[in-house]
């Protein structure tokens, strides 16, 4: 995740599915119906019924990360090696997008796992969907514990934020291999995501885009004190989010959909 980009896009990718499970949240606690199985749409019938009745976050999934792969390697300068063996010595190479592209694999196994389960099983697999996420999780914590190895600073204080974020969500994830329908799990995981996401994308203009236009010093307490200051304002705008989310789904499905029945 080098760069402005490379905090930008899987910042966002991990945002706005965390959007999409708050969405799934809600409509599960408004509707009484479990959060993978949501109730079908009265429209659901006709020329375009099959179209409709497809699922497509596992696809969206798959496409973001063959656009983080993408992203990953146009910044690359150069051949992509693992290991260099010039002068007679052996070097691993290009460390840190060694471990993107990882991570950005398990986003497209996880995509692969849900498209599988939502449209190619004939009865879907939600324990397959669950615990390729839960790997994918497992993954991205050490991946950004190491990550952090050569960080200081304003920087590592960042990362370290974040790394609790994910510290976070792994617990709720796993916790959602044994409780899969438990609603309070499924707010956690939509939240932790939405946070994760969106403190990623706000490391990358704090580090490479600052909006004051001056660079955050290492040696300045100051700045150090006011990362977390942003942290628990990011904590805040999502919680407001999520309560934003859970009202206007409330109108939907208490107001416009019933009267599209």
């Amino acid at each position: 995740m080098g760069g402005f980009e490379g905090h930008l896009y899987p910042g966002l990718s991990l945002f706005l599915y965390g959007l999409y499970q708050a969405q799934l949240v809600s409509r599960a606690l408004i509707c009484n119906s479990r959060v993978q199985y949501p109730p079908c749409r009265p429209w659901d019938k006709g020329r375009w019924a099959k179209l409709r009745q497809i699922y497509y976050i596992g696809p969206m999934k798959i496409l973001s990360a063959f656009i983080l792969v993408a992203q990953e390697l146009n910044s690359v300068h150069g051949q992509l090696v693992l290991i260099s063996k010039m002068y007679h010595q052996r070097d691993f190479m290009y460390r840190k997008q060694w471990q993107h592209l990882t991570l950005y694999l398990t986003f497209f196994l996880t995509g692969c796992a849900d498209m599988v389960s939502q449209n190619l099983m004939p009865q879907r697999c939600v324990a397959l969907e669950q615990s390729t996420q839960a790997l994918g999780i497992f993954l991205f914590l050490p991946l950004m514990v190491s990550h952090m190895q050569d960080t200081e600073g304003v920087e590592l204080q960042f990362h370290i934020l974040l790394t609790q974020a994910m510290f976070l969500l792994t617990v709720v994830v796993t916790a959602e291999l044994w409780a899969p329908n438990a609603m309070l799990i499924w707010t956690m995981k939509a939240f932790l995501y939405m946070i994760t996401g969106s403190w990623l994308v706000q490391i990358g203009f704090m580090l490479f885009k600052p909006v004051s236009g001056y660079k955050w010093m290492d040696d300045d307490k100051n700045d150090i004190m006011f990362a977390t200051t942003f942290f628990c304002w990011h904590v805040v705008f999502n919680a407001s989010l999520m309560i934003w989310i859970y009202g206007f789904s409330f109108l939907w499905y208490c107001y416009i959909f019933i009267k599209d029945r």
